[in-house]
């Protein structure tokens, strides 16, 4: 998956292979098998290309490094504890690129509320702002989708 995942494009047994014998002896067969098993294991999808398959990756290495940790967090009997060793054993740096996506997810930040000014109208004449009403049932993210987003 390095390798599919590293071009980024749909690769060939034979591309593979060359670029793995660079670093140590491996036949073909081998390299078709885990291709094969791969795509059986729906990791990657392929089309073939004459008498030969190209290969390309089905998620992102992020999504599958993202999955994983998912996986692992979701079976711990302790969500929280997992957590905070987790992030006991990043580097700084790691921490750094866990705030910014924090902050990603989270959004732009909204400014903060300021004085006053006298031409704004005092609070007790502001009328509150009517939220819609979900019907009983309703799921309210399909509210939001019929016009009210």
């Amino acid at each position: 998956m390095s390798r599919v995942w590293k071009w980024n494009r749909p690769v060939t047994v034979r591309e593979v292979l060359e670029d793995l014998q660079k670093e140590r002896s491996i036949a073909y067969t081998t390299v078709m098998t885990v291709l094969d098993n791969l795509h059986q294991k729906g990791w990657v999808r392929r089309e073939a290309e004459g008498r030969a398959y190209r290969y390309e990756a089905v998620s992102t290495r992020a999504a599958y490094a993202a999955a994983l940790m998912n996986d692992a967090w979701t079976q711990s009997d302790n969500p929280a504890a997992a957590l905070v060793a987790f992030f006991g054993m990043m580097s700084e740096e790691q921490r750094q690129s866990l705030t910014d996506a924090v902050r990603i997810v989270q959004g732009p930040e909204t400014p903060e509320p300021t004085e006053p000014s006298e031409s704004a109208e005092p609070a007790e004449r502001a009328e509150p702002r009517e939220e819609p009403r979900e019907e009983p049932g309703e799921n309210p993210a399909s509210t939001r989708d019929r016009g009210g987003r």
